[in-house]
């Protein structure tokens, strides 16, 4: 059954499903958003890897993240996730281009992931500790690379991204994520753990600059600890963040409640507007030309150091693909 939910021509869409990006606007609350669940391209992502349990949820919702603003960019190239800290996880890499690719993975110490999970440490701010989180958008070759970098000092990576947006875009944010696995049947009857995830960005994006003002971009309370007399937040930003906040996790994972189903029971009495979905699938941009090319750029002892067994073994820590060369193909 089709949702009651108006797409951008006035008419009720079927639901986009798993693996897409659902653009939507609120005009009355002058927010607009992206929604998304995510399945199938988690399954192969995390699966590919075999991570830690508390690793792979980690990672889950930073992709899901990345997707949510990724999608938004309307210039051709990547969009880059990226944390560096001294954690038991030591960096989240995921890599979105544009339209819809999108390849991830995690680098962490084996001994202190399992200690973590002993004591109960298991939250993001635990595993992560303390460094960075840097957003990157490459158009590649002759152009200037944007970054954006955030410190790591929140408790989610949903509180990292509502400042990194605060602190660098000056846009009044919201963003909700969550992570689940589900038992499943795989093809051959046997019990199959699968990876699903959910995310919704809302962002305040007024006409009126002073409105925008007016959200939750005031410059911090005074020494009383009382907000400024002059400030008072926007009536609509309050509501949206009030109705932000009555999203239970699995609602946002529950494959019974769609996107278009969850955008319903939180701005029907506005009316929400939602565009056409926007596919996502993992993809590896790594070729045998792209390796070979890298490698043919090395010097003569730089190759030497690489062989392993007369082979060089390059291994793509995106996909796990391997690939072998001959000495020969770089030394004469």
């Amino acid at each position: 059954m089709a949702n009651p939910v108006d797409n951008d021509k006035g008419k009720t869409i079927s639901p986009a499903g798993l693996d897409a990006v659902v653009p939507f606007q609120v005009s009355p609350l002058d927010i607009r958003g992206r929604a998304i669940q995510l399945g199938p391209l988690l399954d192969d992502i995390l699966h590919r890897h075999n991570y830690p349990e508390c690793v792979s949820t980690l990672l889950a919702e930073a992709i899901t993240l990345t997707i949510l603003l990724g999608t938004s960019i309307k210039l051709e190239g990547k969009f880059i996730v990226q944390t560096q800290t001294d954690g038991p996880v030591s960096m989240l890499l995921v890599d979105f281009r544009t339209p819809g690719s999108v390849r991830a993975y995690a680098r962490f110490d084996k001994e202190r992931v399992a200690k973590a999970k002993e004591t109960g440490k298991t939250d993001a701010i635990s595993l992560m500790g303390d460094g960075i989180l840097a957003m990157t958008i490459d158009q590649g070759a002759h152009t200037q690379r944007y970054q954006g970098i955030v410190k790591l000092e929140e408790s989610s990576l949903e509180d990292v991204a509502r400042q990194y947006f605060k602190q660098s875009e000056q846009i009044p944010t919201e963003v909700r994520l969550a992570v689940a696995q589900s038992l499943t049947r795989s093809k051959h009857g046997k019990p199959d753990h699968g990876w699903q995830a959910g995310g919704l960005m809302v962002q305040f994006l007024p006409e009126s600059e002073e409105r925008l003002k007016q959200a939750d971009l005031h410059g911090g309370d005074d020494p009383s600890g009382k907000m400024p007399a002059e400030f008072r937040e926007d009536d609509a930003w309050v509501e949206t963040r009030s109705l932000m906040s009555t999203i239970d996790d699995v609602e946002l994972v529950d494959r019974d409640v769609n996107v278009e189903t969850l955008l319903y029971r939180l701005f029907n009495e506005h009316g929400v507007r939602v565009f056409e979905p926007r596919p996502v699938k993992d993809e590896c941009s790594c070729s045998i030309d792209t390796v070979k090319s890298i490698l043919a750029s090395f010097s003569p002892a730089e190759i030497t150091e690489s062989v392993v067994d007369g082979k060089i073994e390059v291994n793509c820590e995106f996909c796990s693909t391997s690939y072998h060369f001959d000495v020969g193909e770089f030394i004469d």
